[in-house]
Order: C-alpha cells, then sequence, then structure tokens
C-alpha cells in the first residue's frame, strides 16, 4: 500500500465515480484502475462495487476512505506550505545574535523583513558571542561580534559584515572627561586615550566570552598594560549602569552611546581605533533556508560600500 494509491482511493470515494476521478487527478482511466487493483489486493477485500455509472463503497472502503482523505489533505497541505515557501509567504526563521547588534542593528533588520515578509514567523535569541556560537546547531542564521573563532560547526560560511569600534565610557564628572576639548559638547566624543592610561584607573568588563571583552584584553595585552578589573557584569547596559555608578571605567560599543543623554562620556582608544568586525554565521550553509538566504542577503545589503 502506497500513499498515491491512498490518495487515489481518496478521489474515488469523494467523486464515486472512477473517470471523474481520474480527471481531478489528472491520470488516465486505467491508471486509476490500476492503483484502486493494487490496493484491494494489498487489503484483502473489495472497497468498491459498481453502481450504474459509478461506483459504490463497501463498508470496508467507507472507512478507508477516511484515513486516505486525511492523507490526501496532509499531502495537499504540505504542498501548500512547500508553494508557500518558494514565494517566502511562511515560514520561520531562527535569528541568534550577540548583545551589541541584537540590540543596535537587529531590531531595524528584523522591521525591514517583516514589512517585506509578514508571514515569516521570527524567532531571535541573544547572548555574548560563545553563547551565540554555541547555539548554532538551532538557529538559521548568527550574527556575531568579535573573533570568529575556530570551533565552528562544519559547513558554517562566515560573511564579514560591519566595522565596529570599542570605545571606553566615563561619566561626565571623570577626570578624563575634562581632557576633552568639545567643551559645552557634553555628548560628543572625546580625544583618544592610550590603553597605558586607562591602565592607571579601575575597569568594568563584560563576563567572560563577550565579544568587547576579546577585543579589550588583546588591547592591553599588546600593551603590556596591566588591567585592574573593578567589576564583571553581563551586558552592555550593566556597564553602562556601573560606570555611572562610579565603579570604572567600562567599554562598549560606540554604536550603544548614540543615544545616551550626556551622562556619559566616549573616549576613543589611541593611537588607532580599537575596531573590530561584526559577522554573520549561516550553519549548514549548503542547505541553508530560502528565508535564512534572504535575511542574509538584507543584511549584507545593510552593510557599508553595499
Amino acid at each position: 500500500m502506497t500513499p498515491e494509491q491512498l490518495i487515489t482511493f481518496a478521489a474515488v470515494a469523494e467523486h464515486l465515480n472512477i473517470s471523474r476521478a481520474a480527471l481531478a487527478l489528472h491520470l488516465s482511466q486505467p491508471a486509476v484502475s490500476g492503483q484502486l487493483r493494487l490496493l484491494q489486493e494489498e487489503i484483502g477485500e473489495p472497497l468498491y462495487q459498481r453502481d450504474g455509472r459509478g461506483v459504490r463503497l463497501t463498508p470496508t472502503g467507507a472507512q478507508l476512505a477516511g484515513y486516505a482523505a486525511r492523507l490526501r489533505d496532509t499531502w495537499r497541505d504540505a504542498l501548500t506550505y512547500r508553494d508557500a515557501l518558494r514565494g517566502l509567504e511562511r515560514g520561520t526563521l531562527r535569528i541568534g545574535a550577540t548583545t551589541t547588534p541584537a540590540s543596535y542593528r537587529l531590531p531595524y533588520l528584523v522591521a525591514q523583513f517583516h514589512g517585506r515578509y509578514p508571514q515569516v514567523k521570527l524567532e531571535t535569541s541573544s547572548g555574548n558571542t560563545t553563547d551565540v556560537v554555541g547555539m548554532l546547531g538551532a538557529v538559521d542564521i548568527a550574527l556575531i561580534e568579535g573573533p570568529v573563532g575556530e570551533q565552528l560547526p562544519p559547513d558554517t560560511a562566515v560573511h564579514p559584515w560591519h566595522e565596529d569600534e570599542i570605545v571606553a565610557i566615563v561619566p561626565r564628572a571623570h577626570a578624563l572627561a575634562s581632557q576633552s576639548d568639545a567643551q559645552g559638547e557634553a555628548a560628543a566624543p572625546m580625544p583618544p586615550i592610550t590603553v597605558e592610561t586607562l591602565a592607571q584607573w579601575p575597569l568594568v568588563l563584560r563576563e567572560d566570552g563577550s565579544g568587547v571583552r576579546q577585543v579589550v584584553e588583546r588591547a592591553f595585552a599588546r600593551a603590556g598594560a596591566p588591567m585592574r578589573v573593578a567589576l564583571e557584569i553581563a551586558g552592555v547596559e550593566g556597564v553602562k549602569e556601573a560606570v555611572r555608578a562610579g565603579m570604572g571605567i567600562g567599554f562598549v560599543s560606540a554604536m550603544s552611546m548614540r543615544h545616551e543623554n550626556g551622562a556619559l562620556r566616549q573616549i576613543s582608544l589611541g593611537p588607532e581605533p580599537l575596531a573590530r568586525r561584526f559577522s554573520i554565521l549561516v550553519p549548514h550553509a549548503g542547505a541553508a533556508s530560502r528565508v535564512a538566504q534572504r535575511f542574509l542577503e538584507l543584511c549584507l545589503a545593510d552593510a557599508p560600500g553595499a
């Protein structure tokens, strides 16, 4: 017994006429009769009897027709779903994102994507870089910050994305803030300060696994400067609040400072800016879903120079 035989029988049970069932199935009448014969042989009992120009179901056929109709309906639903995915009318896109892109880039990308494909369900998960790399088996696409690392699942495609600058932040009344040349512009960035200078002050760092922390630690190591860590805290906003509270100098993405009200000042680290790159990871890239491919295209079109 095959699904094709049951779907054919469902059409015969619906039309009670082999010729009309053949037309509905776009099959020849002999092909339909052949499917019915094979199905009856498999069941071992008659499923229908001739009745004038049509047929009528036997009790066994009537019971089997219920199962066959459900199979046919499920098959139709599956075909509809396939066609919808091809047209991106529906489906699910699971996005993983590290803290900075999740907070400051992903909302805009999701809004654009939803406007184009409103029937696609979007699910997002966030964490630090280590967390998101660890969830690659459960997402369709991921936006990460900092070094990609070498422990990626096989067949993971890596696409370079945005450049980002890591800046130090201090309270507006901090001694380093007084060095700014932007008097009267409380929210303006301050001139660059070296890592060696910051090593004289207590520091507020993100948690282990954070992309920002990895970049900052490497910068201090290259300069041979010690780190006086006063506090480790999770999340960008946690760092900001700790700096506002006077716990020390923090480090965040420059893009996270776009909407600050002036209570914090940002300092570029010199002599060269402390830059890093965001990347887009597509696990199972050889079999990426259509919705993941479209979201990737949207992200790459949003990159500078695209």
